[in-house]
């Protein structure tokens, strides 16, 4: 059974205000402090965000209590310096993001400018195992289509800068300003994606390999696949669900290239208004199909995922779950959606903050 990892970023904020605050470098001392909690976090571009990793599990229930001790951990280390976490992929409030000093982040500064100033943004990345290189690129190259659909899952970036922004996943929108950022064509083998990836480094436009920001790609660390297009989820079992999905996705690929099928050749640009389509719409409205690249309604494209992954979910134990997780999904909406409400019924972003930090440990 394959192994899956989670990394998820989260917002620092004031637990008063609601407005975030650069204290990343506070908290992580906390936590390194705590044996238990040593080499969980890490720091991330900017001081008002807080990055921790699972261990690669197999089973999706203890992943997803980990998810949980994880987050409530962190708010614990907040809380010890006066702040707190949330699980929001944008800051529903105006900030002025402060970046944290290191070489690489100050190049990334200097080489990107406006652009590197307005990633204060909080995403879900997601490892699952493959037995290699040959393996991984199989799936990358049949996965394509799909994750659009884990976009729209995820989706919990309504605000921006105190504004409505009309997307679900507005996140997604400012990852993209990235040069290396989004879907990637067809690879066919490990030689075209390592010859890519070399070629895209020798450019001198990003740094290196680590900036290959595909929408999935080879980790550069793990024995992994990586998936990369998700908001951090407002609630942990959202991301249980994400992560169940990616595994579910991954399976199937590597299945289907085994049996010698060939990955369905959307263009790049087709795949790119998916992901806009996705980031506009959330899981409530049209998405692009990923078979047909035509509009129908997102709860019948989100089944589909579901009914495409169906038989790699029973094999592992996961399919009814998983079934439960969307069909609340479905009903409640994703984290735009409970943000869009509250603001409704409170007239104030930062009490949407507030609430949504008392979510975040579930």
């Amino acid at each position: 059974m394959r192994t899956v990892g989670v990394e998820e970023e989260l917002l620092l904020v004031d637990p008063g205000s609601g407005e975030p605050r650069a204290l990343s470098a506070a908290v992580l001392a906390r936590a390194e402090a705590d044996d238990a909690d040593q080499g969980v976090f890490e720091k991330e571009l900017y001081g008002q965000m807080l990055e921790f990793a699972t261990h690669p599990r197999t089973d999706m229930a203890e992943l997803g209590a980990e998810i949980v001790r994880c987050r409530k951990e962190a708010a614990r280390h907040a809380g010890e310096i006066g702040c707190a976490v949330a699980a929001l992929a944008t800051s529903p409030l105006p900030v002025s993001p402060t970046i944290s000093m290191n070489r690489r982040y100050q190049w990334l500064a200097d080489q990107y400018g406006i652009a590197t100033r307005e990633q204060l943004v909080c995403g879900m990345h997601v490892h699952v195992a493959v037995e290699s290189d040959e393996e991984g690129v199989a799936v990358v190259d049949r996965i394509r289509p799909w994750l659009p659909v884990l976009l729209a899952i995820s989706a919990n970036s309504p605000f921006w800068q105190g504004e409505d922004t009309c997307y679900d996943s507005y996140r997604s929108r400012v990852w993209e300003r990235w040069p290396s950022a989004g879907p990637t064509e067809l690879f066919g083998s490990p030689e075209r994606y390592h010859r890519r990836v070399a070629d895209m480094v020798a450019t001198g436009v990003i740094l290196d390999e680590k900036m290959a920001y595909f929408d999935a790609r080879l980790s550069e660390r793990y024995p992994t696949v990586e998936i990369r297009v998700a908001d951090v989820c407002l609630h942990a079992e959202t991301a249980q669900l994400l992560a169940t999905l990616a595994r579910g996705l991954v399976e199937t690929a590597a299945r289907e290239w085994r049996a010698g099928r060939e990955p369905v050749d959307h263009s790049v640009s087709l795949l790119r208004l998916a992901a806009w389509q996705a980031a506009r719409a959330g899981p409530a409205r049209e998405l692009l199909h990923p078979r047909t690249m035509r509009r129908l309604p997102a709860r019948s494209v989100v089944r589909g995922l579901l009914d495409h992954v169906s038989d790699a979910l029973a094999d592992t134990g996961d399919l009814e779950r998983a079934r439960e997780a969307v069909d609340g999904l479905l009903r409640g909406g994703g984290g735009a959606r409970v943000q869009r409400e509250l603001m409704e019924r409170t007239g104030s972003l930062r009490k949407v903050v507030t609430e949504c930090v008392r979510r975040t440990q579930g």
